[in-house]
């Protein structure tokens, strides 16, 4: 095992799509593993497909990185700039007779299997054909006859495939471009990385990766660790079309990056005091490789949203004012947020619910199923009623219209939350809330007033 100071990992992911959560947990359980033990975590983009590249997808994922704070070591490595490299391997390896050249499209593939019932996959038709270079000619790596491929996982332990068992894969497409397993293997020897610390997604090809590593001599392999599969509820893995997986998507919801990036350390893995919700200093403290699970994770956005609350109530007060603001356009409510932000840190769990709280300050929200859930009460009318002559109080302070809203109920025989629900509606709209008080206080008297009168004789034309 080299030095600590020599120990290197990389994050690879390919522009074809934004940035999901699955790759933010590869990026992250990187990122964990070489501030853990002092190893360089490298960037290097797979951007070697032209055809679906684009470069907004690579400023996503630099975005979405640098919003989870997983700071990388070093330049961001583009494999578009690396195609010398790939071409200096292939030439390598046909020279070694370790390729061949292979003109059979996907359609006749799957019609010589269909034909002969044999399984899928290539089936060797080029093997010794003795094709030479030309337009619509692929290279086909050779892969050996018999015996196996093998590798220990840091996570799934001894993994061995027999080598019959492994086709005679594509390294460069009929259009003269290297597919990127070819390429992982070059760069991952120039770039001297001696951990690959990837998705279970991967895991199938490692044996071909081991394969060109050795026919190409590069000497020893790196370290292994394919990480957990994430799933949904139905415990189907995570898709585009079908899950939330976005992380540009969840950071749009109101989600703090830290409470993200906290959830993600745990698919997976798990402190070993239990105690989930913690600084990302004491995760890297106690985080290693050798602990992940590797049975497949839920991805449960229940659980992040708690863990996310849970941040937001640990954040400093102008903390979460500054990060709120940013869900809340208008000067007014801006003003309501920082007013209250207290006691609306304490029941937001994420900062999208945040407008929601303050956007009673222009006016009662229009919401017709409040207004008759509230109204419907026999007592409405009569907390209305009730409230306009109570509230009539010397200092307009939260205690003493609390003081003056429990005397109300007190005369009127009814639960306090029995005349709550009619008197927060017909201020703010809503069934729920900051505390109501709060609230009256921030829109002082003659506001609130006006609005109980509105209420009332809305409820009785």
């Amino acid at each position: 095992m080299p030095a600590e100071s020599d120990l290197r990992c990389r994050f690879a992911p390919s522009p074809t799509g934004y940035l999901h959560v699955g790759s933010a947990q590869s990026a992250l359980f990187n990122w964990l593993f070489a501030r853990r033990t002092g190893a360089q975590f490298l960037l290097r983009v797979e951007d070697t497909d032209t055809e679906r590249n684009r470069p907004e997808l690579t400023d996503n994922i630099l975005d979405m990185l640098r919003w989870l704070s997983l700071d990388w070591d070093g330049d961001v490595v583009h494999q578009s700039d690396r195609g010398s490299l790939y071409t200096a391997a292939v030439d390598a390896l046909v020279a070694r007779a370790h390729t061949y050249y292979c003109d059979c499209t996907g359609e006749q593939v799957q019609a010589r299997n269909k034909a002969a019932g044999g399984k899928p996959g290539y089936d060797g038709h080029c093997r010794d054909r003795g094709l030479g270079p030309g337009p619509g000619r692929a290279v086909r790596f050779r892969t050996p006859d018999d015996g196996s491929t093998a590798f220990d996982d840091l996570i799934r332990e001894h993994v061995a495939v027999e080598n019959a068992n492994i086709e005679d894969f594509v390294i460069v497409r009929s259009s003269g471009a290297p597919l990127f397993l070819l390429a992982n293997v070059v760069d991952d020897a120039s770039m001297g990385i001696t951990h690959v610390i990837r998705g279970e997604d991967h895991l199938n090809n490692t044996p071909k990766y081991l394969l060109l590593w050795e026919a190409l001599g590069y000497g020893p392999v790196p370290v292994f660790a394919h990480l957990p599969l994430l799933v949904n509820e139905q415990r189907k893995k995570l898709s585009k079309r079908r899950d939330d997986v976005s992380v540009a998507d969840y950071k749009d919801r109101g989600f703090l990056p830290e409470a993200m990036r906290n959830y993600l350390a745990l698919l997976g893995w798990g402190p070993p005091d239990g105690i989930e919700v913690r600084p990302i200093e004491q995760i890297v403290d106690l985080f290693r490789l050798e602990d992940v699970n590797p049975s497949p994770a839920f991805f449960d956005v229940k659980k992040l949203t708690h863990i996310n609350g849970e941040y937001i109530r640990a954040l400093a007060a102008d903390d979460f004012v500054a990060r709120a603001s940013e869900f809340v356009a208008d000067a007014d409510e801006r003003a309501a947020l920082a007013a209250l932000a207290p006691l609306i840190q304490e029941r937001a769990k994420t900062l999208t619910e945040v407008p929601a709280y303050v956007d009673w300050v222009h006016g009662p929200v229009d919401d017709a199923r409040a207004w008759d859930k509230a109204m419907k009460s026999a007592l409405a009318a009569a907390a209305l009623d009730g409230a306009y002559e109570a509230f009539d109080v010397t200092t307009w302070t939260a205690d003493d219209l609390h003081a003056a809203f429990i005397d109300l109920a007190d005369r009127l025989e009814a639960p306090p939350r029995k005349i709550d629900g009619p008197l927060r509606v017909a201020v703010t709209g809503r069934t729920v809330g900051p505390p109501l008080f709060d609230v009256l206080v921030h829109l002082g008297r003659d506001e609130t007033m006006a609005r109980l009168r509105t209420a009332r004789e809305q409820l009785s034309p």
